[in-house]
């Protein structure tokens, strides 16, 4: 039977962090599907549809090398209900230190309640890769900053454009 794993997020904008979460998640599935939430409280800086194009460049061959299949969904709902339309059984979460370990605690116990068939499964950030958060890629972005050490060089280039266009 095919392991489904999803990881869902904003992804606004994939960072390496997330291919680094990626990577592992490829190792113990068969198919890795990242789950982008669309939240209408929120406006992300990318569309969903750039957000997409920018997974799918950066983290498909990360997971083909691994022998994972790869894809990209989009979410409105709860992210168990993405879980079940793409036939995972498990979820994965990034962790980078102990904040995020104590309100993914509590995101995977409401989610094991309301769908135990389905196994939130943490994955350690690597150590480099720790600091690194979409929102903070996002202000040094918005400030002219050089982000290339944080984000796929696809992403640096769109971010650097978006920028562009909203100083220019």
């Amino acid at each position: 039977m095919a392991r489904t794993a999803l990881y869902a997020g904003s992804f606004d904008p994939a960072t390496n962090g997330h291919l680094d979460v990626i990577r592992q998640a490829a190792r113990l599935a068969d198919r890795v599907v990242c789950a982008i939430g669309i939240h209408s409280g929120k406006t992300p800086l990318f569309s969903v549809e750039e957000r997409v194009a920018m997974l799918e460049a950066s983290a498909g061959d990360i997971a083909r090398a691994a022998r994972a299949a790869f894809s990209c969904v989009t979410f409105d709902d709860l992210v168990v209900e993405a879980a079940r339309r793409a036939n995972a059984t498990i979820l994965i979460r990034g962790l980078r230190d102990g904040t995020d370990f104590d309100y993914e605690m509590q995101m995977a116990g409401m989610n094991g309640a309301m769908a135990p068939d389905i196994q939130t499964v943490f994955l350690p950030a690597s150590p480099p890769l720790r600091p690194i958060t979409a929102t903070l890629v996002r202000q040094i972005a918005s400030m002219g900053g050089d982000v290339s050490a944080f984000v796929p060089a696809e992403v640096a280039q769109r971010l650097k454009q978006k920028f562009a266009a909203k100083r220019g």
